[in-house]
């Protein structure tokens, strides 16, 4: 299958609606950028467009069920290649994203992303979680979701993410791959998996639910 036919597939999947024109453009440049850029820099390990448009395009909008409406302010922690913040930006366009990472040449693909695809609410931010919290104390408690696809182990993820939530605010990582055990989550604050139906053969999909 090609990558429209199966970024399309995945949209009426997960979404309920194929993806419009000014979409599917979208996502069509993202992944050139992604496999120019992988080409030198290694940003993933998937390296075929179908294969892309499942595992990192598609997958991305799973944590858009849990976003509320209109304009919320969405961090994603360690975003790499851009997943899931930008796929969800181009699919939610008054999202307002806040990208952090701290590799040099994540930074500047992601930067090259957001200006190509004329993205507009969406900062790059270069470092550490933890220091960026030191250094900017605004940013503590400020967004109403934090998002992370693959950013460590979850004892010391949870704490960090969830001081940047707002209160009543949410955060929402990728579980463990199909066929691995769920590792047990903290009730204080409370935190649950969620399992949906996945886009591609993998029968489920895990995502770690939590409210501050």
């Amino acid at each position: 299958m090609d990558f429209n036919a199966t970024l399309s597939g995945g949209f009426i999947r997960i979404l309920h609606r194929p993806p419009t024109p000014p979409e599917l453009e979208s996502f069509s440049r993202y992944l050139g950028l992604l496999l120019q850029w992988n080409r030198a820099h290694r940003l993933t390990g998937y390296k075929q467009p179908a294969e892309i448009a499942e595992k990192l395009f598609l997958d991305s909008l799973y944590f858009l069920q849990w976003v509320p409406p209109g304009s919320p302010r969405v961090l994603d922690l360690g975003a790499g290649a851009g997943i899931p913040g930008l796929p969800m930006k181009i699919v939610e366009p008054g999202i307002r994203l806040t990208l952090v990472e701290v590799r040099r040449r994540r930074l500047s693909f992601l930067s090259a992303v957001v200006r190509e695809l004329g993205l507009k609410g969406v900062s790059v931010l270069s470092g550490r979680a933890e220091a960026l919290l030191k250094a900017q104390r605004e940013l503590g408690g400020a967004f109403d979701v934090v998002v992370t696809r693959a950013m460590g182990p979850l004892r010391s993820v949870l704490p960090l993410a969830m001081a940047f939530v707002r209160p009543g605010g949410r955060f929402i990582a990728s579980g463990p791959p199909a066929g691995k055990p769920l590792p047990p989550l903290p009730r204080d604050p409370p935190h649950h998996w969620e399992s949906l139906p996945a886009a591609g053969k993998t029968s489920r999909r895990f995502l770690i639910v939590g409210r501050s």
